[in-house]
């Protein structure tokens, strides 16, 4: 059991039982964190995808295997998880991102450590709990940044079959049912941050090849031009953290590995300034996680809690006042 620090009020909460949370504030304006309802599995390298008010958690490693079909649905009304039609094949580490209400899961890895990378390419309609399998990847890839922006799917970054990092980028139009290539990543890495933002994607931290050479790196992608540009650099080099954009921010927060154990750190990218601060630090640190919003709060499940291979059944939420 993940023990947060005693400064932290903590309630843990029995799955599929709701009740109020109890939350931790470190310096007013600076962020709420609280925890909800377990999981009632051990969860890490999962994607995570907010899609009509629900939060799912999709893949990873858990259950004791190195790659799963889990897919498991939260719902913040009744602060209550349920599984739902697994994934059509067992992938750990994929990308994946919401349109048009159905999930789009792409690439991943089949066993530990970033062994056997997957082209997969998978659809879920949340309305019909149903999967399809769509074109597959060009280039198989997992610990790949996956985002939607202007009705595409972008794949980004991420590791090959052969284990390289990689700077590939594709995209997927739904409407074709077709991959293409667009203009590579700057820097090749991989378990990166990404987001879309204004009209162009964030593409920040990640490593080259191991947490000993995360990077800071801030890149910007617009689609208009086809082009990357570079950003403000990330203030703490971090692989493995989450990134999600939230009132005019990006946050970025926690990440793989600070002085033996997971990043706490909490950076705000302000996209009218474009500068960073700091928000309050995750009660205690996670890497391999991955984020979703509903609009009102941010929600982190899982990830793994130490260093090592570990994974944790907690859910994470985060809020400014």
């Amino acid at each position: 059991m993940m023990r947060l620090p005693a400064t932290v009020l903590t309630m843990f909460v029995l799955v599929g039982l709701a009740a109020p949370p109890v939350e931790s504030q470190s310096a007013a304006g600076q962020g709420i964190w609280a925890e909800k309802a377990r999981l009632g599995h051990e969860r890490t390298e999962a994607a995570v995808v907010a899609v009509g008010g629900r939060i799912y958690a999709l893949a990873g490693m858990s259950r004791g295997q190195d790659s799963d079909t889990l897919n498991q649905e939260y719902d913040p009304a009744t602060d209550r998880w349920r599984e739902r039609a697994p994934l059509p094949r067992p992938l750990s580490h994929p990308g994946a991102a919401p349109l048009n209400g159905k999930i789009y899961v792409v690439g991943g890895f089949l066993r530990n450590v970033h062994l056997d990378a997957q082209d997969a390419a998978l659809e879920y309609d949340p309305a019909k709990d149903t999967w399809r399998a769509l074109a597959p990847l060009k280039s198989p890839r997992g610990a790949v940044g996956v985002v939607a922006l202007n009705g595409r799917i972008h794949a980004i970054g991420g590791r090959n079959v052969n284990r390289d990092t990689v700077d590939t980028h594709e995209v997927f139009d739904p409407a074709t049912g077709r991959w293409s290539d667009l203009a590579p990543l700057p820097q090749r890495r991989d378990h990166i941050a990404i987001v879309a933002a204004e009209g162009r994607i964030h593409v920040i931290g990640g490593r080259f090849t191991t947490p000993a050479d995360n990077t800071n790196a801030h890149d910007v992608y617009d689609p208009a031009s086809n082009t990357w540009t570079t950003a403000a650099p990330l203030p703490t080099p971090r692989s493995g953290g989450a990134g999600v954009v939230y009132r005019d921010r990006i946050l970025v927060f926690g990440g793989e590995c600070d002085n033996g154990k997971p990043f706490v750190h909490n950076e705000a990218y302000e996209l009218k300034t474009r500068r960073w601060t700091t928000l309050a630090p995750m009660p205690s640190g996670r890497h391999g996680i991955n984020a979703a919003i509903d609009g009102r709060m941010v929600y982190v499940p899982g990830g793994a809690p130490a260093c090592a291979t570990a994974a944790s059944d907690t859910l994470l939420t985060f809020r400014l006042p």
